[in-house]
C-alpha cells in the first residue's frame, strides 16, 4: 500500500504542483503538520549543533546537499540506516527534502521507533537556497546546482542552477 501511495503522490502531485499560488498552499495540501516545521532562518542558527538527514533520492542528494546531511532517501527508506550510525533517540534531527513533503513522511517513520526531537525543513533545500545559504556536492565541495526533481517542482527553486534527471 506504501508503495501505491508513493507512486500515486509523484504521478499526481505535478500537476497539483502547478496549481499552487504558495509554497503554503502546497505543504497545507500535503502535510499534516504532524512534525513540527524548523525555518531555514531558524536552521541556519543551529545547523552545527543538529542532525540533517536528506529524504530525496541519491541522484538529487549527489547533485547537492546540505553540508553535514546524511542521506536515508524516500523510496527506500530504511530505519537501520540510523540504526548502524549510532544516532540517539534523543538526538536533535532535521530532516529535509526538495520542499518538506517527503521529509515529512520520514520524519514520522523516525517518531514511530522513538526518535522524539525530529523537526522538518520548511521548504526544504529549495528554501534553503532560496536563502542564499551554501550547499554541496558529492565531494562536499561548494555547488549553485540544485536538483529540481521536475519542471513542475523546479517553479519553486528561485535561486542556483536547476538540474532534472526526470
Amino acid at each position: 500500500m506504501r508503495k501505491i501511495t508513493s507512486v500515486l503522490l509523484f504521478i499526481s502531485l505535478p500537476f497539483l504542483v502547478m496549481s499552487q499560488d504558495s509554497l503554503d498552499e502546497l505543504l497545507d495540501q500535503y502535510n499534516n503538520e504532524s512534525i513540527p516545521y524548523i525555518s531555514v532562518k531558524e536552521l541556519s542558527k543551529i545547523q552545527s549543533e543538529v542532525i540533517l538527514l536528506d529524504a530525496r533520492e541519491i541522484q538529487e542528494y549527489q547533485t547537492s546537499h546540505l553540508k553535514g546531511a546524511i542521506h536515508v532517501g524516500y523510496d527506500h527508506f530504511n530505519i537501520d540506516t540510523l540504526s548502524n550510525k549510532n544516532i540517539p533517540k534523543e538526538s536533535k534531527i532535521v530532516v529535509y527534502c526538495s520542499l518538506g513533503i517527503r521529509s515529512e513522511d520520514v520524519s514520522e517513520k523516525l517518531k514511530k521507533v522513538g526518535y522524539q526531537n525530529v523537526l522538518n525543513l520548511y521548504g526544504g533545500i529549495f528554501e534553503w537556497k532560496n536563502n542564499n545559504h551554501q550547499v554541496v556536492d558529492s565531494n562536499e565541495k561548494e555547488t549553485d546546482t540544485v536538483h529540481a526533481f521536475s519542471k513542475q517542482w523546479g517553479k519553486w527553486l528561485h535561486k542556483g542552477k536547476k538540474v532534472y534527471t526526470q
